[in-house]
């Protein structure tokens, strides 16, 4: 699918993401007719023997989002178990260091790419990478293998994925990719203060894209969206029921459905965040702001669709 021309707004100009906004700013429709593949395919690289449960957090609101079909890579010890929990998935086991990290192929350099992912990243329409993955040193010779396999389609880094953008030797993409830090990620990917990026997200994520020829979804109580364009955009809302434990996984699972949907990665991340926020405040009223699982979240996201479209 091709993404859609972002129109959130002019070069430079800052945003506000309300639900007004968004109705201006309408997500690809597929047509009456559509079959799965119209719908877009998203892959999602991602996981451990140790979390599992972030790739079923993410693989779910990627569906929930709207994508036609899923493909999940990840661990080959964890693979069969996740393939029966959601078993709209085809999966794709992947080898593991001793630390739990994946391996794109059979050698740990990633010099050589298993053939079934090397044709999964190529026939995706949205890639995501990253939840619930560790060993540091596997994330990063899996993303540098994965992206130039990825071409043009759109490719989301989240979590320990990101890691290939820190430090002085961070990667400059070549073609832009979201990333979705919180302020303590950014921090460590930059070397800046923590807390100074919290004072001023909107500077941080600016500097972030510059620096790395991506688009920076800064997460906090304001979630800064910044696109290599200098197009901005700023959202403010949800609840601290929000800040669980794998609320992260879920909206990352959104931002890729959608942009398995056409949705170019700014849209996708200004629609993400917003349904994330508004299905935490349905939820809030039913359960109270504390208390709601990160899983409920992505329940809430196609009756919010379905309202956000309506004009």
């Amino acid at each position: 699918m091709n993404a859609a021309t972002s129109s959130g707004g002019a070069a430079g100009a800052l945003r506000d993401v309300t639900a007004a906004m968004l109705r201006d700013w309408p997500l690809p429709m597929p047509g009456a007719h559509a079959d799965k593949e119209v719908r877009g395919h998203v892959l999602i690289v991602a996981g451990s023997p140790e979390m599992p449960g972030a790739v079923l957090l993410a693989a779910t609101a990627a569906l929930r989002a709207g994508a036609g079909k899923l493909t999940i890579a990840t661990a080959a010890s964890v693979s069969a178990a996740l393939g029966v929990a959601l078993p709209e998935a085809r999966v794709i086991g992947l080898a593991e260091t001793p630390d739990g990290g994946l391996l794109a192929g059979p050698a740990a350099d990633g010099a050589a790419i298993v053939p079934s992912l090397q044709q999964a990243c190529e026939r995706a329409c949205a890639i995501l990478i990253g939840p619930g993955m560790q060993d540091q040193a596997a994330c990063t010779a899996l993303v540098t293998a994965l992206l130039p396999c990825c071409g043009t389609t759109p490719v989301i880094l989240d979590a320990g994925a990101m890691c290939v953008a820190g430090g002085d030797d961070g990667m400059r993409f070549a073609t832009p990719v979201l990333l979705t830090p919180h302020a303590g990620e950014l921090a460590g990917l930059s070397g800046a203060d923590k807390q100074a990026i919290a004072d001023d997200p909107h500077a941080a994520a600016h500097a972030a894209t510059q620096r790395l020829n991506a688009v920076v979804a800064l997460k906090g109580a304001t979630t800064v969206i910044t696109a290599p364009t200098g197009e901005t955009w700023s959202h403010t809302g949800g609840n601290t029921g929000l800040a669980i434990s794998g609320s992260g996984d879920v909206l990352a699972g959104l931002i890729a459905g959608l942009a398995a949907r056409g949705a170019a990665l700014e849209q996708a991340a200004a629609w993400g965040v917003a349904l994330h926020a508004l299905a935490g405040e349905q939820l809030s009223l039913r359960h109270g702001p504390h208390g709601y699982l990160a899983r409920e979240i992505s329940a809430e996201v196609p009756a919010l669709l379905r309202a956000l479209s309506a004009h």
